[in-house]
């Protein structure tokens, strides 16, 4: 596991510990504020990777929708973060079949992301 990777855990980790703590009416502001770490993080990974490569050190940048592990992983961690207060609400407020919608639906969300990251990026002349 990399630095980024580490660093990732331990702020997740964190965020469960707060959420344990403040309960659940500061959940969604916990979620908002990881999501931003992780946002920041992929940024930053991706920029480094590009400035790494403009410097000609014989490493690539990774382009947008080639399914890098940055993009890839950024994804992971928001979509599950998510799911959380998702399935929380949907438990709660329609029992097993609003969790298995709500299931159905992350699912459908990584799937479509996973297919077009195989796919790679469009051409915006099609």
């Amino acid at each position: 596991m990399d630095a980024h990777a580490r660093e990732l855990k331990k702020d997740f980790d964190a965020t469960l510990d707060a959420r344990r703590e403040l309960g659940p009416e500061y959940e969604a502001a916990l979620v908002d504020s990881f999501v931003e770490k992780v946002d920041t993080q992929v940024r930053r990974r991706l920029a480094e990777e590009r400035l790494s490569a403009a410097r000609g050190d014989g490493r690539t940048p990774s382009a947008p929708g080639d399914g890098n592990f940055g993009e890839r992983f950024g994804f992971a961690i928001i979509t599950l973060v998510l799911a959380v207060p998702l399935s929380a609400i949907a438990a709660t407020q329609a029992r097993l079949p609003g969790l298995i919608v709500a299931w159905v639906g992350i699912v459908g969300v990584n799937f479509i992301h996973a297919a077009r990251l195989r796919r790679g990026p469009r051409d915006p002349r099609d």
